[in-house]
């Protein structure tokens, strides 16, 4: 199964969406074949997971980019029946690492091998490529090395095998929740900005931070196109959503004992962000009142 890195290859991929719509072009912009399947019509290459696998030549490799959850245990069980002993299949989406030793497990009764790769890129991913986090058996690694090598951005970073099961998406897991992190850092940075009686330009502030400063980010970059769109924000409102991946860091710092106080703050700010009066600052103020006598808003 030893693939030379610069070989084309087939790939079957399922979940056509941001994520996965615009990797199917970076491959075939690289040379490669990808059969995609999606639930609309408009975006798939074929009508059903069936179809997708008749089109592939073994071995075969299938990826999914499906939301984490019940519709990809169900897609990854299905793609069991379908393969055949030597196929691969990869899973890119945001699941959490303890459901990928049980598919590896389920699966290799079946003689079919799996991956699990955290894939960090979001709709840039088309043209600076994807960060790619692998976690499975070194030689289904190298087999499927041309369909990493593609995605991931030119140079020598972008891409690690991170260990066995699991590893990916537990990488995957810990980078975004650092990201939270950052994210959550340079929020309250630019609200600070926002509150000072000295600054009044927070767009050209957040602009100069772009080259020479070690706060430079791609994050930063994205913050300063924000505001070059909407230099207020005031089309957005401060409500903001997890996707899991935060709360499943933080579990993992608790269970290893970890001091994880960013993180930690990160993800409860997001969960204060989507309450419109919070109860526990009415009974902050409450108690402010009873014990200090201290003026309180109705």
């Amino acid at each position: 199964m030893r693939t030379s890195r610069g070989k084309t290859m087939q790939l079957g991929l399922i979940g056509l969406g941001r994520m996965g719509g615009n990797m199917r072009e970076r491959l075939r912009a690289a040379g490669h074949e990808v059969v995609g399947f999606d639930h609309n019509a408009d975006k798939r290459d074929v009508a059903s997971l069936a179809e997708m696998v008749e089109k592939l030549s073994g071995p075969r490799v299938v990826w999914t980019m499906v939301p984490a959850g019940k519709i990809t245990e169900d897609t990854i069980d299905a793609l069991g029946e379908l393969l055949s002993p030597g196929d691969i299949v990869i899973d890119g989406g945001n699941s959490k690492f303890t459901d990928d030793g049980p598919r590896a497990a389920r699966l290799k009764e079946k003689g079919i091998h799996y991956l699990d790769v955290g894939v960090s890129g979001g709709v840039w991913g088309i043209t600076n490529g994807y960060a790619l986090m692998v976690g499975g058996d070194a030689e289904q690694v190298a087999h499927c090395r041309p369909i990493f090598d593609a995605l991931k951005p030119a140079g020598e970073f972008g891409f690690a095998h991170a260990g066995t099961h699991g590893a990916g998406h537990y990488a995957k897991m810990i980078h975004n929740g650092i990201e939270y992190g950052m994210m959550q850092a340079y929020g309250e940075g630019y609200e600070i900005l926002l509150a000072s009686e000295l600054v009044d330009n927070v767009p050209a502030v957040i602009k100069s931070w772009r080259e020479g400063s070690v706060v430079k980010s791609w994050l930063l970059d994205l913050l300063d196109r924000a505001l070059d769109e909407d230099p207020t924000l005031a089309n957005l409102k401060g409500y903001v959503e997890d996707t899991g991946e935060g709360r499943w860091t933080v579990d993992e710092a608790v269970r290893l004992a970890v001091p994880a106080h960013v993180l930690a703050a990160s993800i409860f700010t997001r969960f204060e962000s989507r309450q419109d009066d919070s109860p526990a600052m009415k009974a902050v103020a409450a108690l402010r009142q009873q014990f200090g006598g201290h003026a309180v808003k109705r």
